[in-house]
């Protein structure tokens, strides 16, 4: 199912599970600003290229907008609606003074030297210099972007406004980015796993987990729960999967891949259908890679027990609205709470920039712990107060909050 589509089919139902007027369920689905454009760079080799530009603001009641830029072939107007919105619940949910923004370039970055990434980085930074800003917009790295890609944003825009640190986050330590933000998706993933498994009398010691996708969110998350006792017993990512019945060496996998070889050519785990990773038998499931993923034609062969969403929109909403997983007991725990560690981490981050005073490693994480912990709590809350699941318990709660945030400005039905 479209991105965009499913987004807004799980906002409606929240709207309805609330209550909301009409005419305010339409003014919050709306974006505040649709931005395109064009972005012609030099290459290396003399010739022009020209690639599409994107910068999606849905909505800043609860604060400047936050959100992501990723470079990718497939960004399209469509993708970046659907996660500029998703990050305005997101936040919410968290309870961070921000709302949802996100953007993107259509682009192979890996066909692009680092010169023309510059340069390309450089010439949409131009081009919306002026509607992003500190409490205005704040981008951050997301898929085929990172800290160097958030550094050329800052130099170019400093240009513009003067040195201004805190108008992106996710950025290199040496220009004010903060201790904790690369492992923040992948440990935000972990303090929710433990407060689930915490509801449901259980912890990570002694479980076993499949982690589909083994990049920055992946690796990490891997790592962690590692360290806490759970067992990864299969891995998978676009070169392919592997197994390991008895645990695979995490720490020996990412040294393995830090060197530059694929996945399956790790010699601690058997090759294993990648198709077969998602229906492996487990404790714990946790996408970490592309969106709709567990669908219709899987999720029937879904033998976790729990899932927990570290992607965007892993699960489509088929898989979930003919109670496929939950027929079968599976407990789904939403990516808007889920994957919330990046943004709470990044929200440090720009609160360390403004004050000018930053924190150690260990603040950083102490805190994002307590904000997953209390937002998890939150979110049980309306589960019992509209008699929901987890999804629509993080809905209602994010939804709600902006909802409310709104009104109180001076919005009028």
């Amino acid at each position: 199912m479209n991105s965009l589509i499913a987004t807004s089919r799980n906002f409606r139902q929240a709207a309805r599970i609330l209550g909301l007027d009409s005419k305010l369920e339409k003014s919050l689905l709306i974006p505040f600003r649709e931005i395109k454009v064009e972005c012609t760079i030099p290459r290396d080799d003399g010739s022009l290229a020209s690639f599409v530009g994107f910068r999606v603001q849905h909505d800043n009641a609860r604060g400047p907008m936050k959100g992501g830029i990723r470079y990718h072939p497939e960004v399209d107007p469509d993708e970046v609606n659907a996660l500029a919105q998703l990050m305005t619940w997101k936040t919410a949910v968290v309870d961070i003074p921000y709302g949802g923004a996100k953007g993107g370039i259509g682009c192979t970055p890996r066909e692009l030297s680092i010169s023309e990434l510059e340069r390309l980085t450089r010439v949409f930074t131009q081009k919306i210099h002026d509607l992003i800003g500190i409490h205005t917009d704040v981008p951050a790295p997301d898929m085929g972007t990172n800290a160097q890609t958030m550094a050329w944003i800052l130099d170019e825009y400093s240009k513009f406004h003067g040195h201004s640190p805190a108008v992106v986050t996710g950025k290199p330590i040496d220009l004010g980015g903060s201790l904790g933000r690369e492992a923040a998706t992948g440990r935000g993933v972990v303090f929710a796993t433990e407060a689930l498994l915490a509801e449901h009398g259980k912890s990570i010691q002694g479980l076993t987990f499949v982690i589909q996708g083994f990049g920055n969110v992946g690796s990490w998350a891997a790592k962690l729960i590692q360290q806490r006792g759970g067992k990864i017993i299969a891995v998978g990512d676009v070169s392919g999967a592997i197994q390991n019945h008895n645990g695979i060496d995490i720490h020996a996998l990412i040294k393995h891949k830090e060197e530059g070889a694929s996945l399956i050519e790790f010699t601690g785990g058997d090759a294993m259908d990648l198709n077969e990773l998602l229906v492996h038998e487990c404790d714990v499931l946790i996408p970490c890679a592309l969106g709709g993923v567990l669908h219709r034609e899987n999720a029937a062969h879904v033998k976790a027990r729990y899932i927990i969403e570290a992607a965007n929109h892993p699960t489509d909403p088929e898989a979930d609205e003919v109670n496929i997983l939950s027929k079968k007991g599976v407990v789904i725990l939403p990516d808007i709470y889920a994957n919330a560690g990046g943004v709470t981490v990044s929200y440090f981050e720009w609160v360390q920039n403004i004050q000018g005073f930053m924190w150690n490693e260990e603040k950083v994480n102490l805190e994002l712990q307590r904000y997953m912990k209390s937002a998890f709590k939150n979110i049980k809350e309306m589960c019992r107060a509209y008699d929901c699941n987890l999804r629509m318990g993080a809905f209602t709660l994010g939804v709600s909050r902006v909802a409310r945030a709104t009104v109180l400005r001076g919005w009028e039905a």
